[in-house]
This record gives structure tokens, C-alpha cells and sequence, in this order.
């Protein structure tokens, strides 16, 4: 094989494993107990990922298939280290991190999310994140209080 082969495949390589940061949200890092046992099942999956990426033989291949998992890796062990539990909300009656949250459109829509941290949320699932505006909106408020979301007003009707 030509060595300029080689190095070609090296620089293209190179360019496939030099991946930008997976961001890392501003703020305190909050998570739930759920959360911070998601996270830490994320870092091993990005682990055992990586793990298996360097057990194969052709370095270019193993470069490639190492990238990815190396990057989560990294993500989620920061996350993980910064990650604070927080304990349930005591006081039910306010909407706080935590809470479980029923508020009702304008259009008649209802709808129900708990507030949760930036890397738990999952609205499909019934979560939203401490950072979005629907949360940031309703943190503080109490049964029949109305705040605007979008141009759209809500009102809260539960908080569990």
C-alpha cells in the first residue's frame, strides 16, 4: 500500500474524530434522584461504548468508532460530577423544581409536566426542563394563578 494512502486515510481520520463539545448547560446542574441514576447509567453505556471502540485493531477504524463515545463520555462524566440532587418540594401548594405541574391553555388544552433538570426532561415522556420557558413561567405559582407562555396564557389546576 502507498504510503500517501495512508496518510490520506490518517487526515480523514482525524477529521471524523475531532468533534466539537457536546455543550454543557450554564447554571447549577439540578437533577432529580432519577435523574442523577439516568446520568450515571449514561456514563457507563458511554463507557462501556468507548471501552469497546478500543479493542479494535485498525487504528484508523478504532479512532473513528472512539469518537463519539469518548465525547459522551466526557459529557456525562462532567455532568454526573456536577450533577445536585434535589429533595422532592415540601410544600405542595407552589410550583417548584420537582413539582408535577397540570396547567390549562387558552385553547382548553391541559396538560401535565414535572420539572425536572436539563438533561432528565423529555416532554413525550411528561417531563420539561428547569431551564425551559413553560417551567421557568409557572416556578412559584400556586393553584388558579395564570402566566404567559408563548403569547398564550396558562393556568395552573394542579400541582402534585
Amino acid at each position: 500500500m502507498s504510503v500517501a494512502f495512508t496518510k490520506e486515510d490518517s487526515a480523514e481520520t482525524a477529521a471524523e474524530t475531532m468533534l466539537p463539545e457536546r455543550p454543557i448547560p450554564e447554571g447549577p446542574n439540578l437533577v432529580t434522584a432519577e435523574g442523577l441514576a439516568a446520568l450515571e447509567r449514561q456514563l457507563e453505556a458511554a463507557r462501556a461504548a468507548y471501552e469497546a471502540a478500543l479493542r479494535i485493531e485498525d487504528v484508523n477504524e478504532r479512532r473513528r468508532q472512539a469518537a463519539n463515545p469518548y465525547r459522551d463520555l466526557r459529557y456525562f462524566d462532567e455532568r454526573f460530577r456536577t450533577a445536585q440532587v434535589m429533595a422532592a418540594p415540601q410544600e405542595a401548594g407552589v410550583v417548584a423544581f420537582g413539582s408535577t405541574v397540570t396547567f390549562e391553555r387558552d385553547d382548553g388544552r391541559v396538560q401535565t409536566y414535572r420539572i425536572v433538570g436539563e438533561d432528565e426532561a423529555d416532554p413525550k415522556a411528561g417531563t420539561v426542563s428547569l431551564a425551559s420557558p413553560v417551567a421557568r413561567a409557572l416556578m412559584g405559582k400556586s393553584v388558579g394563578d395564570v402566566v404567559t407562555v408563548g403569547g398564550c396564557e396558562v393556568e395552573v389546576v394542579d400541582i402534585g
